[in-house]
């Protein structure tokens, strides 16, 4: 019995010792031949690749103005598996000026994979980004008594002028989503965060290089591997010429001081973007270098919203300047002609409904209504779209013929200009109506919106891209910021020209209201002897003081510039609107201001809007 039971000891020892013999082995084959990990660790230990960043692209206006460049900054990076404890904390942080909480801090956020989802002991991680100079030449001088810590070449950006924030953007370090998105960023690495920097990130980033260095037992760098045989040389990126000419945006931000609104200004003829000016605005100086994160803090906290670029996200009712799309729907639709004539007694009268207007001649004709802005006129046009029968069978099919006017106007959806965040407004449709009123509505009830109220709603680069479309007569390009990629040809998206559903006919007439409309109507401060200005006033209904606007172009047959503005709380478009706009289109075709007009500006310059909307000299 004794026996049998030493017997049944050994087999289950020798049992025991064979699984764990064919364990080891398992692992060993999984180590060497299905897994890379003990092969990286290995190569870790014997390599260190250096990365080599290249230099981002330049930014430049119209003109070849350097708008954005680079300028030399310093990394400080850490290999955790070199820093061997050692490390004489106090005169490490007095060489870099940092407090010994912020080294234990950062140290720890650094394994915190949460925190650093690629972290890896063995490869080089960012322990404190963009070293100026100064900075970089005091850690410099110290740095062989830091195992462990090494320096990394590297630019961050800088601003020629306080100008053109929302439409250049700026670069800060690279968030977990973006990592995960694109393989290309590394923790620590730089990304555009808005505007072009953001939307031209690829072309602008370049492509990195390697330098692959041999380190001894030690960890010491002995030089490169194989001299530098498997090193690759970053590709610097590629330099972006844009559409924004420099004097333009410096002049719309001077004249939008103290203001809340937007000037946009487009090319007609590429759809070029000239300047585009969001007001409050801010210094892109603010966002550069190690001070981003307090500048975009202390920004976001500013209450007039001076990050919100409202010429593409600010969503406003267009006012009086909706009504030449109106004309050119009627006309196109053969709703009125241009002798058409319409009696408007201080407003649209029917059935009980007021929709009120200024005094002016009545009845009046399409050129008239125009330049003097007349309500009732374009009341009474889309009441007779809504109900005309013969054409149109139900009230459903005409405004749905409506929409698609507008649609092809490039209203109503994002018009895709090549920065981030543009919203698409408001055109309602007849679904919208029917959800709303329960089906029972008729052209009556929603009649605010042939005068640019009621649900409409335009980005001010609608504004102007209507203004654009014309100028042109009927066609427009989507406007974009971007003119030229170094190497590139320009996407298709901002060449094909895109066709309205009115005639150029009907364009025509527009164009001749709009003349008259600064001949002898609301658009009177426009005017010039030098060159044709064509405009339409808007003074869009608010809940405070009613919004100024103005969209127009010039000269008249050969167009250089469209332009919106649009100046929240500013009162009639007359007031600020007009002659705003009117600056702009001199300074842009004639290349200066006059000194009467460089007065002028000085007084616009002055002229602020408070909280309370009232007006203020400063």
């Amino acid at each position: 019995m004794k026996e049998f039971e030493l017997e049944k000891r050994r087999i289950v020892i020798g049992g025991v010792a064979i699984a764990i013999v064919v364990i080891y082995i398992f692992r060993l084959f999984a180590l060497q031949l299905l897994s890379d990990d003990y092969k990286r660790n290995a190569d870790s230990n014997a390599f260190l690749k250096k990365i080599e960043f290249p230099s981002r692209g330049a930014i430049m206006d119209r003109h070849g103005e350097l708008l954005v460049y680079n300028q030399p900054a310093y990394d400080v990076m850490v290999i955790m598996s070199e820093e061997d404890g050692r490390l004489d904390t106090m005169e490490f942080c007095q060489s870099l000026g940092i407090t010994k909480e912020f080294f234990l801090q950062r140290m720890a956020d650094i394994k915190n994979k949460n925190k650093n989802p690629g972290y890896s002991r063995y490869t080089q991680q960012l322990f404190m980004s963009q070293l100026a100079d100064k900075e970089f030449s005091v850690f410099h001088e110290k740095i062989y008594r830091f195992p462990g810590f090494y320096v990394q070449k590297r630019s961050i950006r800088q601003y020629q002028y306080p100008y053109a924030a929302h439409v250049l953007g700026d670069v800060g370090e690279a968030s977990p989503s973006d990592i995960k998105e694109d393989d290309y960023y590394q923790p620590g690495d730089y990304i555009g965060k808005m505007g072009v920097e953001r939307s031209y990130e690829r072309q602008l980033r370049g492509q990195k290089g390697v330098q692959i260095l041999l380190r001894d037992a030690h960890g010491r760098i002995q030089g490169r591997y194989k001299d530098g045989e498997y090193d690759t040389s970053p590709i610097a990126g590629k330099n972006l010429t844009l559409g924004i000419d420099a004097k333009l945006q410096a002049l719309g931000e001077r004249l939008m001081e103290g203001k809340i609104g937007s000037i946009v200004a487009i090319e007609p003829s590429t759809g070029e973007i000239l300047c585009m000016v969001s007001a409050p605005t801010y210094d892109p100086r603010l966002m550069v270098g190690r001070q981003r994160s307090k500048g975009h803090q202390t920004l976001q906290n500013d209450v007039r919203k001076p990050l919100l670029n409202r010429s593409i996200m600010g969503q406003y009712p267009p006012g009086s300047t909706f009504k030449t799309s109106q004309a050119l729907t009627f006309l196109n639709e053969g709703v009125i002609t241009p002798q058409t004539s319409y009696s408007c007694h201080r407003g649209f009268n029917f059935k009980g409904l007021h929709v009120g207007c200024h005094g002016h001649p009545s009845p009046l004709s399409l050129v008239p209504a125009i330049s003097t802005s007349c309500n009732g006129y374009f009341c009474w046009g889309f009441y007779d779209m809504m109900v005309n029968r013969t054409k149109y069978p139900h009230v459903q099919d005409a405004m749905n013929i409506w929409r698609d006017y507008m649609v092809s106007m490039g209203f109503g959806y994002k018009l895709g200009v090549d920065l981030p965040g543009e919203k698409r407004g408001m055109i309602p449709n007849a679904q919208f109506y029917d959800k709303v009123y329960k089906n029972a509505w008729n052209g009556l009830t929603v009649i605010s919106i042939s005068i640019g109220q009621g649900e409409v709603n335009l980005t001010p680069l609608q504004i102007a891209n209507l203004g654009a479309t014309i100028a042109n007569r009927g066609y427009y390009y989507v406007p974009h910021v971007v003119r030229k990629v170094q190497g590139e040809d320009l996407d298709t998206t901002y060449t094909r020209r895109h066709y309205t559903k009115a005639s150029r006919e009907a364009y025509e007439w527009v164009v001749k209201g709009m003349r008259a409309s600064v001949m002898g109507g609301t658009c009177r401060a426009a005017n010039r002897s030098d060159y044709a200005v064509c405009g339409k006033t808007g003074t869009a209904q608010n809940r405070g003081r009613d919004h100024s606007v103005f969209m127009g172009f010039a000269p008249m047959d050969d167009p250089k510039i469209a332009i919106a503005v649009y100046v929240e709380n500013g009162g009639f478009g007359a007031q600020f609107g007009v002659p705003i706009g009117a600056l702009m289109m001199e300074q842009y075709i004639k290349g200066e201001l006059s000194k009467a007009s460089e007065a002028r500006a000085t007084a616009f310059q002055r002229r602020h809007i408070g909280y309370d909307n009232t007006y203020k000299s400063k």
